[in-house]
């Protein structure tokens, strides 16, 4: 029985260790991880540095298709992009999208998904898929939470039922869905922190880290480290000196993005982003408002999510090339203009503000979903574009001229 289908109770008697400290054992080890790296196929390809930035074009390649970078991918928490089908997600141009290894373990359980053959049977989904590895969602949704240094006891928000995931779990859960890219378990801390707070948070995420590494089976799953520290820069620092020594396929800036300064999120993507080595991929977890992405790849990142198309859509808010608009408002009312005259997506070529004004006052669930394919349409693009502008060695004109015409205020 795999460890996580045991009761809390169960899982907190003492346990023999799935792996020991002595020498031979740390030998063996390192032997069968080198032979790993050397017999794996770079996952991430730097094809293109922008002359005047630190902006980048690369290629991820995963078991369900390549993923041109930078990328935004679609948050589908549970197994599904809120209130889309996956053909128009696709067709707007998704390489990825995101599910929530918490979430479907919670709901509908990771054995209902592995009947199904996978997560990717599962959704209907065959390009690529990352799972998070839950530990954002224990911080912030769980109605109980208990750290140790073994693993993380949780209340279900669901249900109220008690669980309790090492490490080591959260790797053999995300290898039972089958996704592409996974994460390991890590420990997120609220804003502000203190210093002595992060540190402990930071060093058990780096231990969870080492122990999933080191049952992670290296092939058709690629398998992130995650750098946490909160705000503080030494800590910062040191935690992504150590991951990086640890020689993950790819690096997560993790615990941004939670309350503090776009200054402070930018000045922790920078510092960690000079660490990480170039040759692999950069993904600033959670970041996702159209100026902070752009920030972020100006500081060399290559890998964004978020919630915000599909939450602000479902809402009534559309982003659009000159700031976001919320529709229900009454200027809209005669408004026969698409959401944005810039875009080409399937809402904007056949329907007008006062059309899609109409439907969410008239409680029409097809408002919630135009305006969130929009949205999906609208990250898409931005990265298409940021794209081609790195491609062309010209991203410093494009972030000035997006940033320029972009109000990050609610346009009127």
């Amino acid at each position: 029985m795999p460890g996580y289908l045991r009761s809390p109770a169960e899982r907190r008697q003492p346990i023999r260790a799935k792996f020991c400290h002595a020498g031979a054992k740390r030998a063996s080890l390192r032997e069968t991880r080198q032979g790993r790296r050397e017999s794996y196929i770079k996952m991430f390809k730097l094809i293109h540095q922008d002359k005047n930035s630190k902006a980048r074009l690369g290629k991820l390649v995963t078991a369900h298709g390549e993923i041109e970078t930078p990328a935004f991918m679609t948050v589908g928490t549970h197994a599904t992009v809120k209130g889309l089908m996956l053909k128009d997600v696709a067709e707007a141009g998704a390489q990825v999208v995101l599910a929530n290894a918490y979430h479907v373990f919670l709901r509908p359980g990771i054995e209902v998904i592995k009947k199904a053959g996978g997560m990717h049977k599962f959704m209907g989904w065959d390009k690529a898929i990352l799972t998070d590895s839950g530990g954002y969602q224990v911080f912030s949704l769980a109605l109980f939470r208990q750290m140790h240094d073994r693993g993380v006891e949780f209340q279900s928000h669901i249900d109220g039922l008690k669980h309790f995931l090492t490490p080591e779990d959260v790797i053999q859960i995300q290898k039972d869905l089958g996704s592409d890219i996974i994460m390991p378990l890590d420990e997120c801390v609220h804003y502000p922190c203190a210093r002595d707070q992060a540190k402990i948070a930071m060093e058990r995420t780096i231990s969870w880290a080492k122990r999933s590494l080191a049952v992670h089976e290296k092939g058709r799953q690629s398998l992130f480290g995650i750098i946490q520290g909160a705000t503080y820069d030494d800590l910062r620092e040191d935690c992504a000196k150590r991951m990086v020594d640890m020689d993950f396929e790819g690096y997560s800036i993790g615990g941004v993005s939670v309350g503090e300064s776009s200054n402070l999120i930018y000045n922790i993507i920078e510092l960690v982003a000079g660490i990480i080595p170039e040759n692999k991929a950069r993904y600033a977890m959670g970041i996702g408002y159209p100026f902070d992405i752009v920030e972020a790849v100006d500081r060399g990142v290559d890998m964004f999510d978020c919630v915000i198309p599909t939450r602000y859509g479902r809402n009534g808010t559309a982003f659009t090339s000159s700031g976001k608009i919320i529709i229900r408002n009454s200027p809209y009312a005669e408004d026969f203009r698409p959401l944005d005259e810039k875009c080409s997506c399937y809402v904007c070529k056949n329907f007008s503000r006062a059309y899609l004004r109409h439907l969410f006052n008239a409680k029409e669930m097809l408002g919630l979903v135009l305006l969130s394919l929009h949205n999906v349409y609208f990250f898409l693009d931005l990265m298409r574009g940021i794209r081609q502008a790195i491609k062309e060695d010209r991203f410093s004109q494009f972030k000035q001229m997006f940033l320029s015409g972009y109000n990050n205020q609610i346009c009127a």
